[in-house]
């Protein structure tokens, strides 16, 4: 009876340490900020609130940049920084680092490996542009001698690399709900509308954004009267109409997205630098000559307005499909990332970004909350 109390004991330590083991090993989630270990043998997983991949500062890595964006045939002239001359290159050297999390490095092969035959759609405006690219660049990086095939059409943009039937699209939408032009009315910003969404449910990731375009009026917006429930008025506040679209997008993911299919990303806001004041400057008047990050994690000013309606709107959704890509506050720390005179439009830009730069990260962080990491995988 003793020798049989013993093995019952012994089978007990290791059934312990296995379960240890398991239960090292975490699956980070970005849009929770959650640290997450599946116990084996118990059919329930446990969540323990620890990690939140949005939190924390930018450190300098001599590893980075993670691709020489010379060598990338995607990227367009507004973005190109080093090919019109920017003259501090120290932007490409931060990496970002979060606080009490492990952010894996991305690896391009797995990506594609991973998403063989799948599509990836960015849906939104010109910072969804650039987060487009600067995936492109990344999985050409990995893969640099892979066919390519570049389509263009009136609305989307796409390349598929060929070896591995995966299909990369930017789908053009500034509001993401639909402008209709109207007989004897003209054109009609419809709150309540997403006809295109036939579209974007072919997608096996999508990756919303929405915002820049909300506030602008006069000549610089596409639409001359707005709709919202079905009544036609000249103007209406901006954040409200913000809040109308965003809340008939998140219908619409609702349902309409099979969540068997298809993983469902919010990109937020993204932030500009066109007032030192916002960071703590009050003398510098904008992104130019700026080399440097915000140093630590606290950006002065606070998140901009759009922030907490996207937030709102998200954690209000019946169903917790929508990953919630936090990007701003990380964002706004890097006043040094944006073209400023050095694109090809010969323009001012504080509100886009190099690429290479912090939109690489940004799709680090989408590479997280995709694949299953280690918590002692290595940066």
């Amino acid at each position: 009876m003793g020798k049989v109390v013993e093995r019952i004991g012994l089978f007990l330590n290791i059934a312990a340490i296995f379960v240890g083991i398991i239960a090292s090993f975490f699956v980070l989630e970005a849009n929770a900020g959650e640290v997450v270990t599946n116990i084996s043998g118990n059919s329930s997983t446990k969540k323990i609130k620890s990690c939140d991949l949005f939190e924390g500062s930018w450190v300098i890595d001599n590893s980075y940049p993670l691709y020489n964006s010379t060598a990338c045939p995607f990227i367009r002239k507004e973005f190109d920084c080093i090919k019109y001359g920017k003259p501090n290159l120290e932007y490409l050297k931060y990496r970002w680092q979060p606080k009490g999390c492990v952010l894996p490095r991305f690896d391009g092969k797995t990506f594609l490996r991973r998403y063989r035959g799948k599509k990836i759609m960015y849906i939104g405006d010109s910072l969804s542009l650039n987060n487009f690219e600067s995936l492109l660049c990344l999985l050409h990086a990995a893969v640099p001698n892979s066919n390519f095939k570049q389509q263009t059409n009136k609305q989307t943009v796409s390349v598929t690399f060929e070896d591995y039937g995966v299909e990369v699209i930017l789908f053009h939408s500034n509001y993401l709900v639909d402008i209709e032009v109207e007989p004897n009315i003209g054109r009609v910003l419809k709150l309540n509308s997403m006809k295109y969404g036939r579209i974007w449910r072919e997608a096996d990731v999508l990756i919303f954004n929405t915002w820049l375009w909300y506030p602008r009026s006069d000549s610089k917006q596409p639409w001359d009267f707005i709709e919202n429930n079905g009544t036609i008025s000249k103007d209406m506040d901006r954040i409200e109409a913000f809040r109308v679209g965003l809340n008939t997008w998140a219908k619409w993911v609702e349902t309409e997205i099979n969540t068997k299919k298809t993983k469902v990303f919010f990109q937020g806001a993204s932030p500009m630098h066109y007032h030192g004041s916002e960071w703590g400057e009050p003398g510098v008047k904008n992104c130019f000559n700026v080399t440097t990050p915000v140093k630590g994690s606290k950006y002065p000013s606070g998140l901009p307005i759009p922030v907490k309606i996207v937030k709102h709107v998200v954690k209000s959704m019946s169903k917790p499909i929508v990953n919630l890509l936090d990007i701003t506050k990380l964002s706004q720390l890097r006043k040094d990332g944006h073209p400023s005179i050095y694109n090809g439009l010969h323009g001012f830009d504080c509100t886009h970004w190099c690429i290479a730069g912090v939109p690489d990260t940004w799709n680090n962080i989408l590479y997280a909350s995709l694949f299953a990491t280690s918590s002692k995988h290595s940066i």
